[in-house]
């Protein structure tokens, strides 16, 4: 928690906060800022840094009242503490000696923007100060600018104070009487743009701060990005600071305006019926004795489902999980094969037949212990893991008919777990302390998995997580109605209880770095997850039109933010017609959210046929009941619109020869344009490595495609210490792969530690 030291009311509508946030104010450079998140309800809003006292450790930021969020800042008192805020985020900015330079700010742009004119005057700068507000009431930090600029100027639109007008008017007047050689403005998305066109006749270098909409900060979700000299950049990594004459401030401002007329419609929900009840009042009750001979005979068990017509009304789970009586009748469907190809094709190497005779041996709790020995999840993996490409593919049974259902075996198994956790594993005594300490950096599939195995082993583990909630993306990219929150919450609780400490709202390479990890807080390794990183987009005129995101931004907003609840603040954009691009699981979720939220219709775009898609069968299946409609063999090849996107033009497809991935290259067939109406598109083609991925490395190698270079043994990197997994590497970007490589790191950094000298 962040405690809030100091509170000044500045005017009638915006308090100044100072925050104990020792490590970011340690980090933070002039021009960057941090994403503050109030409460558990509250948005995510991203704020600049007014003030550091780097000694007392303590930030200050500066909060207008403009809407629910930001009305909730407001009424904290000192002594309180604010959820989470993370940072410091986005690039510091550049700062020399230029000559004779102006800050322009306006309303709580000036508090913004007070660091920046304060390093431009210790870097040897003549600073004009020009700042401007509505009136003279609304005027803030006149004083402290004051004190660290060689000539203030305040401009009032109604004239009430100082020079009458816009700042524009004022900058245009010190252009022409004395020159400048560099601009900074942060404002308003307007003001900038005027600041921009004034500049632009004199030929001065003239950089603006952008603050859109950003969800986390990072460049995972896209949602700030933005038109710089024709190429599409991220405020949250790339900037906040951009050259203001290569700025499309235009679309920007139409971005700005996405969800400021939102409307929150709660989804009917009925009340969720808990399973796990009735498999425990179950468990004394069932008895199915089944012969070897009769196994090929016995039917598969299909898994209860809520029916379409209901659960596009909720966002509760969709499967509802097996009966004891099912459970016990599928596990005996399994042939216990010899050769057990079931487990060859698992990536963690689960002893599949051994867990499945324990079950239908009703024993549960060495069924499970058989799990946990290769698996640390099992109800997320038997929930999200793809078994019909994996597992269940091999099976003997699947050649003629039905595979054995095993994920939902597995899924069976953990929710038992979850229910009688205290019998199925009584209380051990804690592993002896090895005294070495080990970051992992990330706390998704692969980081989770390695700090539990790292913690059996007798080390002190801690996750440094970026966003404010652990899970990674179980938490922000998978529904609710796919793998319930509160599952995720339980694992993380399990790894808790071993003694691994969670930090949230650190960015490593930010908030701190490898070396300081290393040197300062003398961590012996450290285990970089960072996951996918930022979404990939088209490239396609219009794509930045208003009502285009990525599919992470709005799968952030709707899992992570709960944008599709009335009692949480973050908005969300409700299309009326929703296109998804795409054909994996990203695309399946994100066109299953649209339905949930109401649209009249989602068309689901996707380049190749159904035979290609690399998404779940049974989600395909999900998808197509809810009511998706699917365009296979179309891709787009433009957006229209003014502001908001209004249609999208598409091309029709044949597939070609096949790729290096097995699967037919899909050609555009010539003169076969279409054009369909949407009014909200969400793109989910893929995402790339994190951005901050090469300032998290810390020095380690990183390949042509950004991604972290380690031995495919080991997954040491190139830096002695340091280990790398998951999407970061470029695995298979599945939960069950990240796991893998989280269990293969943890062997590998208990190897490499006790080769260190003694304590």
């Amino acid at each position: 928690m962040f405690t809030i030291v100091d509170k000044q009311q500045l005017n009638d509508v915006t308090y100044l906060f100072r925050i104990e946030a020792p490590d970011i104010a340690r980090a933070h450079r002039p021009g960057q800022f941090v994403i503050v998140h109030a409460n558990e309800h509250s948005e995510r809003i991203p704020l600049s840094v007014a003030d550091v006292d780097h000694q007392a450790g303590t930030i200050s930021i500066v909060v207008q009242v403009l809407g629910h969020s930001t009305q909730e800042l407001s009424i904290l008192q000192p002594g309180e503490a604010l959820r989470d805020v993370v940072g410091p985020l986005g690039r510091p900015t550049h700062v020399e000696n230029f000559g004779r330079a102006a800050f322009v700010g306006g309303g709580v742009g000036c508090a913004a923007g007070f660091l920046i004119a304060k390093a431009l005057k210790d870097a040897g700068n003549h600073v004009t100060s020009i700042i401007g507000f509505r009136t003279k009431s609304l005027i803030i930090f006149q004083d402290k600018l004051a004190r660290i600029s060689d000539r203030l100027i305040v401009a009032t639109d109604d004239g009430s104070y100082g020079k009458p007008g816009l700042v524009t008017d004022v900058l245009a007047e010190v252009l022409d009487e004395a020159g400048l050689d560099y601009v900074i403005a942060v404002g308003p998305v307007p003001m900038m743009a005027a600041v921009a066109r004034t500049t632009a006749p004199y030929g001065v270098k003239t950089v603006a701060s952008l603050n859109p909409i950003m969800v986390d900060g990072t460049g995972m979700c896209g949602a700030c990005r933005v038109t710089v000299g024709g190429q599409t950049r991220f405020a949250c990594v790339d900037g906040p600071e951009f050259d203001a004459h290569q700025v499309d401030f235009g679309e920007l401002a139409a971005r700005l305006k996405m969800y400021s007329n939102q409307e929150h419609h709660a989804a009917e929900t009925g009340p969720h019926e808990c399973k796990l009840e009735s498999v425990i009042d179950n468990l004394k009750q069932s008895r199915v004795e089944v012969t070897p001979a009769q196994r090929t005979r016995i039917l598969h068990q299909k898994m209860p489902e809520q029916p379409p017509e209901v659960r596009i009304r909720n966002f509760d789970e969709v499967n509802l999980g097996y009966s004891l009586q099912q459970a016990i009748t599928e596990a005996s469907r399994c042939l216990q094969c010899k050769t057990a190809p079931c487990r060859a094709a698992c990536p963690v190497n689960i002893d599949i037949p051994t867990f499945i005779a324990l079950l239908r041996e009703k024993k549960f709790d060495q069924a499970v212990a058989k799990i946990l020995e290769d698996n640390a999840f099992p109800a997320i993996c038997g929930r999200v893991c793809p078994q019909e490409r994996q597992c269940q593919a091999a099976c003997v049974l699947g050649k003629k008919g039905d595979p054995v259902g095993i994920g939902h075996l597995e899924r069976f198994l953990g929710d038992w777990l979850m229910a009688n956790e205290a019998a199925a594993l009584p209380e051990a005594p804690p592993p002896r302390s090895t005294g070495r300490k080990v970051a992992v950096v990330g706390s998704g599939p692969s980081g989770l998995t390695v700090a539990g195995d790292l913690a059996r082993m007798g080390h002190q583990v801690t996750i440094f997580e970026a966003l404010h909630a652990p899970g990674g993306v179980m938490v922000f990219g998978i529904p609710q109605f796919r793998l319930p929150k509160e599952i995720v919450a339980f694992e993380i609780g399990r790894l808790q209880r071993l003694g691994v400490e969670i930090r949230t709202n650190v960015v490593i390479g930010k908030t701190l770095t490898i070396d300081q990890l290393m040197n300062e807080l003398h961590y012996d390794a450290v285990f970089l997850g960072l996951g996918a990183g930022s979404p990939v987009f088209m490239g396609l005129p219009g794509e930045n039109l208003r009502g285009i995101c990525s599919a992470n931004e709005f799968l952030t907003r709707v899992n992570l933010m709960r944008a599709y609840r009335d009692d949480y603040d973050t908005p969300i954009r409700k299309g009326r017609r929703v296109a998804v691009i795409g054909g994996g699981n990203t695309a399946m979720d994100a066109s299953r959210c649209a339905i949930r939220l109401g649209a009249e219709e989602v068309i689901l775009v996707y380049r190749r046929s159904r035979a290609e898609m690399p998404a779940r069968v049974e989600e395909i299946r999900h998808a197509e009941e809810e009511g998706v409609n699917f365009q296979f063999l179309t891709n787009p090849v433009r957006f229209i619109g003014q502001e908001d996107v209004q249609a999208m033009e598409c091309i029709r497809m044949e597939l070609g020869e096949p790729g290096p991935d097995g699967r037919r290259r899909p050609q555009p067939i010539s003169g076969s344009e279409f054009t369909m109406e949407v009014d909200e598109v969400i793109i989910a083609i893929g995402a790339r490595v994190s951005p901050l991925a090469p300032l998290a490395a810390g020095g380690a190698r990183l390949d042509d495609h950004g991604r972290i270079i380690t031995d495919p043994q080991t997954l040491a990197t190139t830096r002695p210490g340091v280990f790398a997994g998951g999407d970061v590497i470029g695995s298979e970007e599945t939960v069950i792969a990240a796991m893998r490589d989280g269990r293969k790191a943890a062997k590998a950094i208990d190897d490499y530690l006790r080769t260190l000298p003694s304590k």
